[in-house]
């Protein structure tokens, strides 16, 4: 008998596992694309480019603007000042100079981030100008 108590709460405790982490799962999602919709409205960004940056959102698991304040740099974004950040920020949270991993993960994390959408824009330039040449 009292394995069948025990397996009941097993069971239960499993269920409550499963919703909290499927409630945190659907929250992080809407937070991501809540994040992109920002920047969008923000930048005048299309409906495929708002679903592009919140797929790249949730890859990443940060969104555009949050690694635009860690790294601290703004629109337009200039592959050199990132760079530079990204490398300041990071050797001054070395764990040897009194840092610790989770900065630094934060930092590497945002200037993935940051590249994705570098590469992005970069992509769009060379189709308009594929495009341009085209129409000439």
């Amino acid at each position: 008998m009292p394995w069948r108590t025990a397996l009941k709460v097993v069971l239960a405790a499993g269920e409550a596992v499963t919703k909290a982490l499927t409630r945190a799962v659907r929250d992080e999602i809407r937070q991501t694309q809540q994040a992109a919709a920002r920047h969008a409205t923000a930048t005048g960004q299309t409906a495929s480019e708002t679903k592009e940056n919140a797929n790249a959102n949730a890859k990443l698991g940060i969104s555009l603007e949050e690694s635009l304040q860690i790294l601290n740099v703004k629109t337009p974004l200039n592959r050199e000042d990132v760079e530079k950040n990204y490398e300041h920020l990071f050797a001054i949270n070395d764990k040897a100079k009194g840092g610790t991993f989770y900065l630094q993960s934060k930092v590497f994390r945002a200037k993935e981030r940051i590249d994705e959408e570098l590469g992005r824009l970069e992509q769009k330039s060379e189709a308009k100008k594929e495009e341009n040449a085209k129409n000439e």
